[in-house]
C-alpha cells in the first residue's frame, strides 16, 4: 500500500508560482507512474499531467504546456509539480497518484491505485 502525502499548495496571484509535492512513502518508488489531477468545485477530477516510472518520459494537458512541469527525484520517493504563470482557472486541489499499471506514462484517473489527500492551490486574480 502506497501513502502519497502533498504538501506546498495556497494562495498566490495571477502570474505567480508555487512548487507542489508529493512524497511516497514506498522504497520501490521507481516502480511507479505518477500522476497530478486537479479538482476544481463543483467539477470533475481532471488529468493535468504524468511522468513515468524513470523520469524520461512527460504528458501534459495543454493549457498547462510551457507554464507546469512535472519532475520526480526517485532516491527521495517524491515527484513535484513546478507551476508557473499562474491563472484563476488553475484554482482547484491538486492531487498526485501513483500507479504500477502499464508502460510509460498513465493518463487515465482509473488507472491510478494509489491517491493523495490533496493541497488546496488558490490564484487570485
Amino acid at each position: 500500500q502506497v501513502q502519497l502525502v502533498e504538501s506546498g499548495g495556497g494562495l498566490v496571484q495571477a502570474g505567480g508560482s508555487l512548487n507542489l509535492s508529493c512524497a511516497a512513502s514506498e522504497r520501490t518508488f521507481s516502480n511507479y507512474a505518477m500522476g497530478w489531477f486537479r479538482q476544481a468545485p463543483g467539477k470533475e477530477r481532471d488529468f493535468v499531467g504524468a511522468i513515468n516510472r524513470s523520469g524520461t518520459s512527460l504528458y501534459y494537458i495543454n493549457s498547462v504546456k510551457g507554464r507546469f512541469t512535472i519532475s520526480r527525484d526517485n532516491a527521495k520517493n517524491t515527484v513535484y509539480l513546478q507551476m508557473n504563470s499562474l491563472k484563476p482557472e488553475d484554482t482547484a486541489v491538486y492531487y498526485c497518484a501513483a500507479t504500477q499499471r502499464g508502460v510509460g506514462v498513465q493518463m487515465t484517473r482509473w488507472n491510478y491505485d494509489y491517491w493523495g489527500q490533496g493541497t488546496q492551490v488558490t490564484v487570485s486574480s
